[in-house]
């Protein structure tokens, strides 16, 4: 058997041991790359470690350090009930928003991890106040962000588009944008069905109605007064916008800098939210991308991709292509993924048989639609920032969900825009 079978036969066992023996996943991933990264392919400690998602785990624990701080003095229900009233308290609205406050950031040049960072605590504070599930409100961030990703002046549209060009293929920005665009807005609107979004209400919510957990509203005036420490907080949130946008930079970084600040001036909300950091999420998720970075080191990625480019029907290998995009995606980084795919798909379309906008854009959507995973960075973070849950069940709900995207979305983009052979 091949380094490469077992590194994959590996996976799967991690996989059924964490689902039959409820072990954190990112402890067995450890494991997991210890021993193929020593024992099968020879890496070092040093090679094995050069795969830990270092950013990532700033990431999640600087946007949760910083939204546990916002929860802790109340400004995360302040910012609920002006959203509330943004939308003249119709909550069944509220999903929607956030789906196109996503969209629009990702659309003028935020990167999707970030939009999300700075979207999902808000939407997923609102979704637990007014018993949204938080599984559509975290889809609906999600998929708002992947809709607006390839607008010809957003990060994923710059970066596809280069690459189309730096392989000489013909392109088309225009047609890359509305596909990603109309499937995530499809399936947000089959997400937003399906989890109970037509059963929200639709009239303006009282002032006094009962909270979700039964225990009522806080009085407006204590919900509506801006304490110095909301004032402060609401102004470190600005602050990470205006940095992540205009300036680039690093989400995780600047998130953590000023929870860290304000915790100098408010030690006992600080102190309070370093405890709702979510240590478990964190370790799973960068345990597991560990594992894919030995994966990749390996060659294994390389090796399922060669594998598919040797089949001599161009139309189902294409098929196929976009499988690998969508699974490797759901563990990996989504750019990395299709800088990686698009190549291989070169030879393909060469010989004329495949159009190469429609399986650009096949590849592109394929890719980042399953970010929605718990493994991926934007449904980690909207696994670290749902506040009430029972986490390991909304762990399994975004795993089955990101298993769905995986199954469902590659033969459908397959269909609508391979096999036309657009382009």
């Amino acid at each position: 058997m091949s380094d490469e079978l077992i590194s994959i036969l590996v996976l799967v066992v991690v996989f059924v041991i964490a689902t039959t023996r409820s072990i954190n996943m990112g402890a067995l991933s450890f494991a997991a790359a210890f021993g193929v990264g020593e024992l099968v392919a020879d890496f070092s400690a040093d090679h094995i470690f050069a795969g830990f998602p270092g950013d990532l785990f700033v990431v999640l624990v600087g946007v949760t350090y910083l939204f546990a701080l916002a929860r802790a003095n109340g400004t995360t229900d302040w910012l609920v009930h002006a959203s509330i009233r943004m939308v003249g308290g119709r909550v069944a609205l509220i999903p929607w928003v956030m789906f196109a406050i996503s969209g629009v950031l990702t659309a003028i040049g935020a990167v999707s991890p970030a939009a999300v960072a700075i979207v999902a605590p808000l939407a997923l504070s609102f979704a637990a106040r007014y018993r949204i599930s938080p599984l559509l409100m975290g889809a609906m961030v999600v998929h708002g962000a992947q809709g607006g990703g390839f607008s010809p002046i957003s990060i994923y549209g710059s970066i596809v588009n280069g690459i189309v060009d730096r392989e000489k293929l013909p392109g088309n920005e225009v047609t890359l944008f509305l596909a990603s665009l109309v499937v995530n807005l499809i399936i947000a609107a089959v997400v937003f069905v399906a989890c109970g979004g037509l059963k929200l209400p639709r009239t303006a919510v009282a002032a006094g109605e009962e909270r979700a957990d039964g225990a009522g509203e806080a009085p407006a005036d204590a919900e509506g007064r801006l304490t110095p420490a909301r004032i402060a907080t609401l102004s470190a949130l600005v602050v990470l916008v205006v940095a992540v946008l205009a300036f680039d930079l690093d989400a995780g970084l600047t998130s953590i800098t000023l929870a860290v600040a304000l915790s100098v001036f408010w030690p006992d909300h600080g102190k309070k939210a370093v405890n709702e950091v979510t240590w478990p999420t964190v370790l799973l998720i960068c345990g597991v991308l560990t594992y894919v970075g030995v994966l990749d080191e390996m060659g294994t990625i390389d090796y399922a991709g060669k594998a598919v480019s040797d089949i001599g029907i161009p139309l189902l290998a294409a098929l196929l292509l976009c499988y690998i995009g969508a699974i490797v995606s759901a563990f990996a980084s989504s750019v990395g993924i299709m800088g990686a795919l698009i190549p291989l798909a070169v030879p393909f379309l060469a010989q004329g048989y495949i159009g190469a906008v429609g399986m650009i854009a096949a590849l592109a959507v394929s890719a980042t639609v399953v970010d929605v995973s718990p493994f991926s960075t934007n449904g980690a973070l909207v696994l670290a920032n749902a506040p009430d849950v029972d986490r390991d069940r909304f762990f399994r709900q975004l795993m089955v969900y990101g298993g769905i995207m995986v199954v469902a979305v590659p033969p459908v983009v397959w269909l609508a825009l391979v096999v036309p052979g657009l382009g």
